[in-house]
């Protein structure tokens, strides 16, 4: 083995001081090694790949001494693990499964036997990997699914390609679905290739491996190399990548009004069955295939990787659209994607039906989760915004895949049966109805104004934490800054996205919405909270405040709500306007001549809008706050005084008057009226529309009826 640490298409992350820190802890080190190995996307893919380490422990039982095996647990990632994540088994436990093993047809059953293999009760449930690694007999272990030896495993002929690569030292296993066959078939073919450094999976990945974390990190990455330098070495002596480029991309900008206008259609058609979340992406990558001559051959074939087709399905949708379509004439735009988006249907029940065990689960959503638009880029959509990054990742993935392997030789994909066999699995089936249920806004898009603070923030915040992804926005862009790194830390990065906008600024407005369409697929849960406040007389309000105030809170709400109703009839799928107006809508205060009348003209466009956006199945409704002064911006540019002075009172009595005057006695606060938008957008009320929901304390004079 070398000791170079010199690699050109991997990183070599190992740091010396850092290792030697957990020196002494085998599973420490191999935490260690697999968040490297994880952090390189060349390597493995999120969720993907499987790491482990044999180490000697005492048994609780007993007091002797024992070998057992660290291993990635059922639904891990390498990359974030942490010692939670793994499953610690007795390995001659393990092994003498083996006595009990009924052969491939009974295969399922093994994983129920895992648990008697169990050694750390407390560790993670074992996932169907953990034979592979066990019947091996070294001490660390990489299960990886490299693009670059996975464009050998899925080559027509990968087994010469490796035996020839790497002189016998790299072993060969011919495709066959993970489980307890297949790790007898690995020990098989160590037995009979004593002294490899690794083993190729047919269509699947790579497994490699040493005597110390070390030498397992280090050997895995110059299996790596070795694969990636052939294929590099290989581009182009066949003839041009892909056949040669068909057609040529349009621009940067341009891709990205075409893929904005389209995405809520996209979305639209995907929903049919559950409300998806979309991604998009115009990597250079992704346009070198989706632009070739050899797409509509290899896009229908699906991908080989187990990983890469569980999170893409069976094969991408291709759309029969020009990269320079006027995509303005919506009607005539869907009446052409709708026998694109049937076919597909039809296939995947096909497929379905074709390949069905008697015990197979029911089929599961057949719309297509991969659609690539030539000259543009590629479109993905998914259950939540995560499931659909990691979906665009893994097929980009799968392009690597089908790069490599059409270089080589001849790429090949799963067989419809076995990729079916995989998709439905029995395993798989317990694994998804394991997963915890949908939130009641999972699959929403929710842009709520004003966002970066006070009652915006506990709106978007309140609807991140019941399953929506949000787009944040303010005209500030440091203080939206603050509330993007906010949202970051308590949601992750794929729960939102930041969009600088004035509400009095069409153009500012349009291109949030295109940010809503590239980032999510669209927008279906819009509140017009923006908002601002100026307490005067009469005599004192100039003709400045009040255009102010009305461009502000009525043109703003209206041309929000004009540019998301848009955007949600390319949709179909419903949708709903929250309108923040105020108790003052319906109440005649002193010296609120301005922000009076412009929040009672609030409230009444939130009428008309319900009723003529009803038969769209978009509903329309209103929260109507009062005296919301904790972390609120209302209080701000003086109305705070100007309130005090109309009541008679100091400011800092403002908070006792205004509960004091109440029917309940109480303060409101942000999260109350998150409360209330949530209630609205939860589900329990979707067959609401144009109603008031005063949360006040009681104000017995804002009554609505």
């Amino acid at each position: 083995m070398s000791t170079t640490t010199q690699f050109k298409h991997v990183s070599y992350l190992w740091d010396d001081a850092k290792a030697a820190a957990l020196a002494g802890d085998e599973v420490a080190l191999l935490i260690y090694r697999s968040n490297l190995l994880g952090a390189d996307l060349r390597l493995t893919n999120y969720g993907g790949g499987n790491t482990s380490c044999k180490v000697t422990d005492k048994d609780p039982l007993t007091g002797k001494e024992v070998e057992v095996m660290w291993i990635k647990g059922s639904g891990g990632d390498i990359g974030t693990l942490k010692k939670s994540g793994l499953a610690a088994l007795y390995v001659d436990r393990l092994r003498s499964l083996k006595n009990v093993y009924r052969g491939i047809e009974h295969e399922d059953e093994m994983v129920e036997l895992f648990n008697h293999s169990i050694f750390d009760l407390s560790s993670k449930a074992p996932s169907i990997d953990t034979p592979l690694h066990g019947f091996l007999p070294f001490k660390h272990i990489d299960h990886l699914h490299p693009d670059a030896a996975i464009a050998i495993a899925a080559a027509k002929d990968g087994e010469k390609i490796t035996q020839e690569l790497f002189g016998g030292t790299i072993g060969w296993v011919g495709w066959q679905r993970p489980g307890f066959d297949l790790g007898l078939q690995l020990k098989e073919c160590l037995d009979n290739n004593p002294g490899i450094r690794g083993i190729m999976l047919g269509s699947h990945g790579l497994f490699t491996w040493g005597d110390t974390a070390y030498e397992s990190y280090i050997n895995t990455l110059e299996v790596i190399e070795k694969c990636a330098e052939y294929l590099e070495e290989n581009y182009g002596k066949k003839g041009p990548v892909f056949g040669g480029q068909k057609l040529q991309s349009i621009a940067a900008d341009d891709r990205k009004k075409q893929a904005a206008a389209l995405a809520p259609i996209l979305r639209g058609f995907c929903s049919s069955k559950t409300s998806m979340i979309g991604h998009f992406t115009d990597d250079a990558r992704v346009l070198e295939f989706i632009n070739s001559n050899d797409l509509g051959r290899l896009a229908p074939l699906g991908t080989s990787c187990p990983d890469h087709f569980l999170r893409t399905k069976i094969s991408p949708l291709v759309l029969d659209l020009n990269a320079a379509d006027d995509l303005s004439d919506v009607a005539a735009l869907k009446e052409k994607l709708t026998p694109a988006f049937e076919a597909y249907r039809q296939m995947y029940t096909d497929y379905y039906n074709t390949c069905k065990h008697p015990n197979s689960p029911a089929v599961r959503d057949a719309n297509p989760v991969v659609i690539l638009y030539p000259g543009v880029g590629m479109f993905t959509f998914a259950k939540d915004k995560q499931t659909a990054r990691v979906a665009a990742e893994f097929y980009t993935n799968a392009i690597n895949v089908m790069k490599g392997a059409e270089a080589i030789s001849e790429y090949t994909s799963l067989p419809r049966q076995e990729a079916f066999d995989i998709e439905y699995w029995l395993l798989e089936e317990a694994k998804l109805q394991r997963m915890p249920k949908p939130k009641a806004l999972s699959g929403r898009v929710a842009l709520v104004t004003g966002s970066a603070g006070g009652i915006g923030k506990a709106i978007a915040k309140k609807f991140a934490q019941e399953g929506a992804v949000v787009i944040l926005n303010d005209m500030n862009a440091e203080r939206l800054a603050g509330a993007g790194e906010e949202f970051k830390g308590l949601f992750g990065k794929d729960a939102y996205a930041l969009a600088q906008m004035d509400v009095t600024n069409t153009d500012q407005i349009q291109a949030a919405m295109d940010i809503a369409a590239l980032q999510f697929g669209g927008v279906d849960l819009i509140v017009n909270n923006a908002g601002l406040s100026i307490s005067k007389t009469i005599g004192d309000t100039t003709a400045k405040d009040w255009d102010l105030l009305y461009d502000v809170l009525v043109k703003g709400q209206f041309f929000v709500t004009q540019a998301a109703v848009s955007v949600m009839k390319k949709q179909d799928i419903g949708g709903d306007i929250i309108n923040i107006v105020s108790k003052n809508a319906l109440v005649s205060g002193p010296n609120n001549a301005g922000y009076g009348s412009a929040k009672a003209a609030q409230l009444h466009l939130s009428r008309l809008n319900a009723a003529e956006l009803g038969g769209d199945k978009i509903r329309v409704n209103v929260v109507n706050p009062d005296a919301v002064i904790s972390d609120s911006n209302i209080w701000a540019g003086g109305w705070a005084e100007g309130r005090a002075k109309a009541y008679g009172v100091t400011v800092e009595e403002l908070p006792a008057y205004y509960a004091k005057r109440t029917l309940l006695n109480e303060t409101i606060l942000p999260d109350d009226i998150a409360n209330a938008c949530f209630a609205f957008a939860g589900g329990l009320l979707n067959k609401s529309t144009g109603n008031v929901l005063n949360v006040d304390g009681g104000v017995a004079t804002a009554f609505v009826r």
